[in-house]
């Protein structure tokens, strides 16, 4: 899922791909919260699966984990 979101993340901001990790903090990426809205979006369209977060998510590997939990 980290690759996933990377990628993603890589194709919006223009960004290498392998600039992008676990650790790397949407902050550091100047991820606004209606970025991030957009991206919960467009993850849950692409992955068929309510992500409604309920708590903020700091980091690529925290959203990826959130993911993986709510689809497993």
């Amino acid at each position: 899922m980290v690759e996933r979101i990377a990628q993603y993340l890589s194709e919006q901001l223009s960004i290498p791909v392998e600039k992008i990790d676990r650790d790397t903090t949407f902050e550091s990426l100047h991820l606004d919260s209606l970025d991030m809205v957009e991206m919960v979006v467009d993850l849950e369209e692409e992955l068929g699966v309510d992500l409604q977060q309920e708590e903020k998510l700091n980091t690529v590997g925290e959203l990826a984990d959130f993911i993986e939990e709510r689809i497993n």
